[in-house]
């Protein structure tokens, strides 16, 4: 008898161990998914927004592409017909401010008309067509403009230019563009973050740091237009950058 109430005893005493145990387990794994709830949800408290920089600048680099060509039933007539009139060119450019290190390539276009499959009338008597192409790249963009406005001083040297339709004889290129991304990327995070920050005010929030960024991608664009595609026929331009930028929100 004494020994069963023993055995009782022990029991009991086991069962109550059991269940203080498992009552700190339970209060353990509470405490625990509270933490990690909160945590969760502070962890998931971020807002995206879009940062904008822009900056005007201005090409300092032309690069104009000369074409002329001549044409004739006699090969050496027409050869030294184009040598002539691109010695004229060449003094032109040198007499409106640009040298001879500005020309930076030279390209002869051969045309025999009766080797063709398919000849045009007038062939035998203008059987040659010699072009060539001189560009001229430059530094100097106002010297490039200036000669380029004069141009038409060639006709009266019986220099003709040939210019395809659609098509500006002069590219302006802007070459400083790894200069002011820096500030530029810097000026557009600033942007992001004052939107953040009135976005967080009027939530009774306040903006953290920066849990991630996309830089986005620099554009030139010509300044009086929207159309990417003639930025280069534009000497004055417009860069622009959107960063989005995803910022924690903090109590």
């Amino acid at each position: 008898m004494e020994i069963s109430r023993n055995i009782n005893r022990s029991v009991d005493k086991g069962l109550v161990i059991g269940l203080f145990m498992l009552a700190l387990a339970i209060l353990f794994a509470g405490v625990m998914i509270s933490k990690g709830m909160k945590e969760f949800r502070s962890a998931d408290r971020s807002v995206n927004m879009k940062g904008l920089a822009q900056k005007d600048v201005e090409a300092d680099q032309a690069i104009w592409t000369i074409k002329h060509s001549a044409t004739g039933n006699d090969l050496g007539l027409v050869q030294s017909t184009i040598k002539s009139n691109s010695q004229k060119i060449q003094a032109f450019l040198r007499a409106n401010g640009l040298n001879d290190k500005d020309i930076a390539g030279r390209r002869l276009e051969v045309t025999d008309l009766l080797a063709q499959t398919y000849r045009q009338n007038g062939a035998a008597q203008s059987r040659y067509i010699i072009s060539e192409v001189l560009a001229v790249s430059s530094k100097n963009v106002d010297a490039v403009d200036a000669a380029y406005q004069k141009s038409g001083d060639l006709l009266e040297q019986d220099v003709s230019l040939i210019t395809e339709q659609g098509q500006s004889p002069i590219d302006y290129i802007f070459t400083g563009l790894n200069e002011i991304k820096p500030a530029m990327i810097a000026e557009a995070t600033k942007s992001a973050r004052e939107s953040a920050e009135q976005f967080a005010a009027d939530s009774g929030a306040r903006i953290g740091g920066i849990r991630n960024a996309y830089q986005g991608i620099f554009q030139i664009l010509p300044r009086d237009s929207e159309d990417g595609y003639r930025e280069r026929q534009s000497r004055y331009k417009t860069v622009r950058i959107v960063s989005t930028i995803n910022f924690n929100i903090e109590d």
